[in-house]
C-alpha cells in the first residue's frame, strides 16, 4: 500500500506544472493584455516591464510612472479602462511564426467622458517567450 501511495505522489509531483516556466508559456494575447493592464489598471510601470523587450524597457523606465507612459508612449490617457483583444494577425500555426501584431481595444474614460480606442502593438517571440517590441503609430480613435 505504501508503494502505491509513493508511486501516486511521484506521478502527481512529476506532472505538476513548473511555475518558473509560466512566463514562457504566455500567449501573445496574454502578453498584450498583461502589458496594458499593468499600465492602465494597476498603474505600475515595473509590472509592465516583464512584457517588453530591452529597448522598450529603457523607454518605459525613462517615464517612471504609468500616467507618463500613457501620455507619451501610448498617446492615450484614460481611467477606468476595460480592454480586450480586437484582432491578432496570427493563425493556427502560431508555433511557426515569431512576429505578430495585436490590436487591443480599450474602453474607459478620457477627460471624464466615455471613450473607446485601440492600440496596435508588435510582438516578437524570443526563444519561447513573447515580448512587445513596438507600439505602432495610431490610426485614429473609435470615440
Amino acid at each position: 500500500m505504501r508503494i502505491i501511495a509513493l508511486l501516486c505522489l511521484t506521478i502527481l509531483f512529476g506532472c505538476s506544472p513548473d511555475s518558473s516556466n509560466s512566463e514562457s508559456k504566455r500567449t501573445p494575447e496574454d502578453v498584450s493584455l498583461g502589458f496594458f493592464n499593468a499600465i492602465y489598471v494597476d498603474r505600475d510601470v515595473n509590472k509592465a516591464l516583464q512584457f517588453v523587450d530591452d529597448p522598450m524597457k529603457k523607454v518605459l523606465a525613462h517615464y517612471h510612472i504609468a500616467a507618463s507612459v500613457q501620455r507619451h508612449v501610448l498617446n492615450l490617457s484614460m481611467t477606468q479602462v476595460q480592454m480586450e483583444i480586437e484582432e491578432i494577425d496570427i493563425d493556427f500555426f502560431r508555433k511557426f511564426t515569431d512576429d505578430v501584431t495585436v490590436i487591443v481595444k480599450m474602453q474607459g474614460l478620457k477627460g471624464g467622458e466615455p471613450w473607446i480606442d485601440d492600440r496596435t502593438i508588435r510582438l516578437h517571440k524570443k526563444g519561447t517567450k513573447w515580448e512587445i517590441i513596438e507600439i505602432l503609430p495610431e490610426k485614429g480613435n473609435l470615440h
